[in-house]
C-alpha cells in the first residue's frame, strides 16, 4: 500500500484559535467522569442494542441495512465497537489503531488544530495516551472516489462522562470522500460532555464533503474543534445539521485555504429550544490566490439563545467569499445574535456578507391561509421553505439524510 507523503504541503502548521466564547466557558471537562465500560467489539453492527441503532438512525446512520454505504464506523463512548470497509482504496479504521499502523501519520496529529487553543483541546491531547480516547481514520488513496457514502456514529452512553475523540481525515491528491457523521447520546441521559477533535487535509484537486447531524440531549454539553487544510483546487464542503434540544453547544471549524482555486463552503441549518445555549460559527482563511469560499447559515430558535458566527479573510490575489446568516425567532424568550465578520489584508479581494434576524412574516401567513391552509400549516410551510439550504455538490444520498433529520424535527420546531 502507498505510503502518503510525511507532511501535508502547507507553508507550516496552521492553528486553529480558540472561538471567541471559549475564554468564558463555563462548561469543565474535569467535572465530568472520564471513565466508562468496555463494550465488545461487533462484526455486525445490527446485533447492537435496538434502542441504540434507533438513535443513530435518527442522525442518518443505517447499521440494520447499510447497503447504501461504502463503509461503517460505530464509537460507544471510548470504544470502537465496529468499522468496516467494502471499497479498495479506502481506509477507514480507529484512530489509535492507525497510529499503531502507520508511523507516519503521527505527522498530521496536531497539525490543523493547536492542542493548546483551549482547555477542551488539551483534555483531549491529555488524554491521548490512557484509556479514554479514540476516534476514527479515514483515507481516500490518489484517485480512488468512494462509490457510496462512508458512514461514522459517535455515540455518548455512559452517564456524566466526557467522552473524547480525535478523527484525522485524509483525501489524497485527485481523490473524492462522502462522509456522512452521526452524532448522539442514549435516551436516558441526563448529562454528559463530547469533545471531539477533527482534522481534515484535502489535497491537491481532492474533494471531501462531510455532513454531520447531532442529536443530543438536553443535559449535554457539546464542544467540537476542527481544522481543515486544503490545497490547490481542492473542495472541502461541510453541512451540518442540529434540530434536537442539547444543553451548551460551542463550535467553530476553522479553514485554510493553502493552494490555487482552493475552494471552502459551510452551510448550517440550526434550532435552538428553551433552555439551550449554542455559539456556533465558521472561519476560512482564503490564504492562496484564487481560492474561495461560502458560509451559509439558517437559525431558528424557539426560546434557545444562539449566537451565529463567520469570519472570512482573505490575504491573496482574487479571492472571494460570502457570508450569509438568516435568523427567525418563534414564539417569546428566544435569542439570536449574528456576528458576521470580514477581514481583507490587500487589494483585488472580492469578500461580502449579509444577515437578517425576524419573526414570521404575518402577510406571508395571510397569503397561505387564503388559499386553504390552516395557520399551523402556513407557518410550518414558511419555516420549511426558510429551512432549506440548496447545497451545491452534495450527493443526493447525503442530501436525503439531511433533509430527512430536518423534516423529523418540524412538529418540535411548531
Amino acid at each position: 500500500m502507498r505510503e502518503v507523503r510525511p507532511e501535508p504541503e502547507t507553508s507550516g502548521a496552521v492553528r486553529l484559535s480558540a472561538s471567541p466564547a471559549a475564554a468564558g466557558d463555563e462548561i469543565d471537562p474535569g467535572a465530568y467522569v472520564t471513565e466508562a465500560p468496555g463494550l465488545p467489539y461487533e462484526d455486525d453492527p445490527a446485533r447492537l442494542p435496538e434502542e441504540m441503532k434507533a438513535r443513530m438512525l435518527e442522525t442518518g446512520v443505517v447499521v440494520d441495512a447499510p447497503g447504501d454505504r461504502s463503509g461503517t464506523f460505530i464509537q460507544v463512548d471510548h470504544t470502537s465497537v465496529h468499522s468496516s470497509v467494502t471499497q479498495d482504496g479506502i481506509e477507514l479504521l480507529p484512530v489509535r489503531a492507525a497510529l499503531e499502523k502507520y508511523d507516519w501519520l503521527s505527522q498530521y496529529l496536531w497539525r490543523a488544530v493547536d492542542p493548546g487553543a483551549d482547555r477542551f483541546t488539551s483534555s483531549v491531547e491529555q488524554s491521548e495516551h490512557r484509556s479514554e480516547y479514540n476516534g476514527y481514520f479515514i483515507r481516500a488513496l490518489p484517485g480512488r472516489k468512494t462509490l457510496l457514502p462512508l458512514q461514522t456514529c459517535l455515540y455518548l452512553d455512559t452517564e456524566g462522562l466526557a467522552q473524547n475523540v480525535h478523527n484525522i481525515v485524509i483525501a489524497e491528491e485527485g481523490s473524492e470522500l462522502h462522509i456522512i457523521t452521526g452524532c448522539t447520546s442514549g435516551p436516558h441521559n441526563q448529562a454528559g460532555l463530547h469533545l471531539g477533535v477533527s482534522e481534515f487535509y484535502v489535497g491537491k484537486g481532492a474533494k471531501l464533503t462531510f455532513t454531520m447531524i447531532h442529536n443530543w440531549e438536553p443535559g449535554i454539553a457539546v464542544r467540537p474543534r476542527t481544522g481543515i487544510i486544503v490545497e490547490e483546487d481542492g473542495t472541502f464542503l461541510s453541512n451540518y445539521a442540529i434540530m434536537k434540544p442539547v444543553h451548551n453547544l460551542q463550535m467553530s471549524p476553522v479553514a485554510h485555504c493553502v493552494g490555487e482555486g482552493a475552494l471552502v463552503r459551510f452551510n448550517s441549518v440550526i434550532a435552538g429550544f428553551p433552555g439551550t445555549k449554542m455559539d456556533i460559527g465558521s472561519s476560512v482563511y482564503l490564504d492562496a490566490p484564487g481560492s474561495r469560499t461560502e458560509i451559509i447559515s439558517r437559525v431558528i430558535t424557539t426560546g434557545g439563545e444562539i449566537t451565529a458566527r463567520g469570519y472570512i479573510e482573505g490575504n491573496a490575489p482574487d479571492v472571494k467569499g460570502h457570508l450569509e446568516c438568516r435568523g427567525l425567532i418563534l414564539g417569546d424568550g428566544g435569542v439570536i445574535h449574528a456576528v458576521p465578520e470580514l477581514r481583507g489584508t490587500l487589494a483585488g479581494i472580492d469578500l461580502s456578507h449579509e444577515a437578517a434576524v425576524g419573526k414570521i412574516a404575518e402577510e406571508e401567513v395571510q397569503y397561505l391561509m387564503a388559499r386553504g391552509l390552516t395557520h399551523d400549516e402556513a407557518a410550518a410551510t414558511i419555516v420549511r421553505g426558510f429551512l432549506h439550504v440548496d447545497i451545491e455538490g452534495l450527493p443526493d444520498a447525503l442530501n436525503a439524510e439531511l433533509q430527512r433529520a430536518i423534516e423529523a424535527s418540524e412538529k418540535d420546531l411548531m
